[in-house]
């Protein structure tokens, strides 16, 4: 009888995380295609009102929507590439026991967790570098980091038997071959989630953009975004006095942020999906300590 009360339980708690997960993403969704007035009113709370694309057509109708999601396509698969490119054998190399000097190492990772330049210094590094105003000033600053090394080498740890590793080297085996043929084969998990991290970090930010970018050809999709909101509200703002244009152009920003919201996140709610089962059981790494 106890088991039965608890897995009721465990069930209304998971329906209503569930509830609590996916209310906001729907009311968004209905928000960005319903009566701005209708929303304000409160008529709309779940399902769209008086539906209207016109959000979506204020923003798609800027010539600069499409440069941004071709730029952060190209900074997201480039710095994703160039992320795993570094990290995978550098967690690889740390994860194993033979490796020369490997605490001097990890203590070195460990200390960059707790200290950094913060962004003047950064920025004169990338200055120095030349990469103002290029598509590397956003790639290369944060394309690695101590805790993605960390998680990554952990994984390599636990699932990398030392066994399979002599018997491979036994057979001839030399270290780039070992690498490239039996553990990557073995770490899809470890990739995929290191490549969605890395890939949400990448696809959202745009500080980086903001300090580094001048040329809006080079803008990222955030960036953009963020441009045609702070213009949108400014456009709303700037006509008060006359007061039908100041309703209209108030109900086409409030429509424009909620279009905004899912024009942002679209894209990656469509591919996690596919990504969701090497997820979850990447978030176990570390778990389980044998």
């Amino acid at each position: 009888m106890s088991d039965k009360v608890f897995e009721r339980i465990n069930t209304s708690l998971v329906l209503l995380i569930t509830i609590i997960i996916l209310y906001p993403l729907i009311f968004v969704l209905s928000a960005s295609i319903s009566d701005p007035a209708a929303i304000t009113l409160g008529k709309m709370w779940l399902w769209p009102v008086d539906i209207t694309f016109e959000g979506y057509k204020r923003v798609f109708a800027n010539r600069l929507i499409w440069t941004g999601y071709k730029n952060t396509i190209i900074y997201t698969t480039l710095g994703t590439l160039l992320h795993l490119f570094i990290l995978l054998p550098g967690a690889y190399a740390l994860s194993r026991k033979e490796l020369l000097g490997k605490k001097f190492v990890l203590w070195f990772v460990l200390f960059t967790m707790l200290f950094n330049g913060g962004i003047i210094p950064t920025f004169i590094v990338v200055r120095e570098l030349n990469m103002v105003n290029t598509m590397w000033a956003i790639i290369i600053p944060g394309v690695i980091g101590a805790w993605a090394i960390l998680v990554a080498k952990s994984f390599f740890e636990q699932n990398i038997p030392d066994q399979l590793v002599e018997a491979a080297k036994i057979d001839g085996a030399s270290d780039i071959y070992l690498f490239f043929r039996i553990v990557l084969p073995l770490s899809l998990p470890i990739i995929a989630v290191m490549a969605l991290f890395h890939a949400v970090a990448v696809w959202n930010q745009y500080l980086n953009a903001l300090i580094y970018l001048r040329d809006d050809a080079l803008y990222p999709l955030q960036l953009v975004l963020r441009n045609i909101l702070i213009v949108s509200q400014l456009a709303a703002t700037s006509t008060i006095g006359i007061s039908q244009s100041f309703n209209e152009q108030l109900k086409a920003a409030e429509l424009v942020k909620y279009a905004v919201i899912i024009v942002s996140a679209l894209p990656l709610l469509v591919v996690y999906p596919f990504l969701q089962r090497f997820f979850i059981q990447g978030v176990l790494i570390g778990s389980v300590k044998e």
